[in-house]
């Protein structure tokens, strides 16, 4: 036992805690480390264990008496002691089904189906894992929205045995040794008199059944592994890092437990001309110089084709026009236009005049300043002598 920290420690709560400040606790712990969260940490899972465990106890008016009058000697046979905590089987009180439920509707939109949790022994029924799908989309898929075809390599159930596990012909049976119960209870006697210990049945692995004569295609999973090609309609206006969910199209779950989901991870291949900001669109307009001072009528192009902007006259480089309803349908707002597309002018200065050029544009200095450029060449030589 010393290598256990105290019950109230793990929760972070004290010792006088009231049951509701003890469930919050658990509840905002258990969201943080639990598994799905945390895939392939060993230390949140352990973490997780450790804070059901003392949940377990401290939830129960009983088992938290006998926890704080006898510390740890007092948990022998008791949820965590004896019998120790297993994954996430083993649980039998109505209280964590609610809080497990509020934790999955919280980081993964599920509904309260649990993988592995159940009210009492002997189900041999299990949610079938979630698949991951990276889809990369073009930019003008995005606007539109596109239908994509994408492939899976899933866990089916046994076309041979029907998901059964049993070789044609045969069935399962209840298993003789827990009687179906799949729990195995063992009695021993304590300081605090006769305590009981549930584990699992080594027989049937918790079942509750046995398949005396196995499937040979899926040697009695039930499942087999099939490659499966599924239409995908991706909505207009996603973004990067969007997942979109399709439920029951994972892997499909043992002994007739409903199939997991499948997500769909977005990337959106950024354009050539176009930037975003959500449903905004961003535009850099080139004008040459001669039409931003004199103004002028472009074509400028949008997510839907080209429109017309008139350029004043005497617009400078960085000016802003907006094109109110150009940009993008807003994914997942209901009973909302498009965004906009905002057009920022820049000037376009030639890099290499002729001589002509430069004549005609120093004339156009000394019309435009009256007589300063001359000034200016003057000043120009007066710096560079200092």
């Amino acid at each position: 036992m010393a290598d256990k920290r105290d019950y109230y420690e793990v929760l972070g709560v004290a010792k006088e805690a009231t049951p509701d400040e003890i469930k919050k606790a658990y509840r905002k712990l258990a969201l943080q480390y639990h598994p799905d969260r945390n895939p392939g940490d060993k230390s949140a899972e352990e973490k997780f264990k450790e804070i059901n465990e003392a949940y377990e106890v401290l939830s129960n008016e009983d088992e938290r008496a006998r926890y704080d009058q006898f510390g740890f000697a007092g948990m022998n046979g008791a949820a965590g002691g004896a019998g120790g905590f297993s994954g996430f089987s083993g649980f039998s009180g109505g209280d964590f089904s609610d809080i497990f439920s509020d934790i999955l509707n919280t980081f993964s939109g599920r509904d309260s189906g649990f993988s592995g949790f159940s009210s009492g022994g002997g189900s041999s029924s299990r949610r079938g894992s979630d698949l991951r799908v990276n889809l990369t989309i073009t930019f003008e898929e995005m606007v539109s929205g596109v239908e994509k075809k994408i492939k899976l390599n899933r866990m089916e159930k046994c076309s041979t045995c029907s998901g059964s596990g049993a070789k044609p012909g045969t069935s399962k049976h209840t298993c003789p040794k827990c009687g179906g119960s799949g729990n195995m209870k063992t009695t021993s006697r304590t300081i605090l008199g006769m305590m009981q210990t549930v584990t699992t049945c080594d027989k049937c692995g918790g079942t509750g059944e046995v398949i005396d004569t196995p499937c040979p295609d899926c040697s009695g999973s039930g499942l087999e592994k099939k490659t499966r090609t599924i239409t995908v309609n991706i909505p207009a206006g996603v973004e990067t890092g969007n997942i979109l969910p399709l439920r029951g199209e994972g892997n499909a779950g043992a002994g007739g437990g409903r199939s997991g989901d499948v997500f769909i991870v977005i990337t959106v291949k950024e354009h050539e001309y176009f930037g975003r900001d959500g449903s905004d669109i961003y535009l850099e307009l080139p004008v040459s110089m001669v039409d931003a001072a004199l103004g002028c009528e472009v074509r400028v192009p949008t997510v839907e084709g080209f429109v017309k902007l008139k350029i004043p006259e005497g617009t400078l480089s960085g000016t802003v026009f907006k094109l109110s309803g150009k940009g993008l349908k807003q994914n997942g707002v209901l009973n909302r236009g498009k965004g906009d597309e905002f057009v920022t002018v820049m000037i376009d200065i030639p890099k290499k005049l002729t001589g002509k050029q430069k004549n005609a544009l120093k004339e156009f200095a000394s019309l435009t300043n009256e007589g300063n450029y001359e000034n200016l060449a003057r000043y120009n030589k007066r710096v560079k002598a200092d």
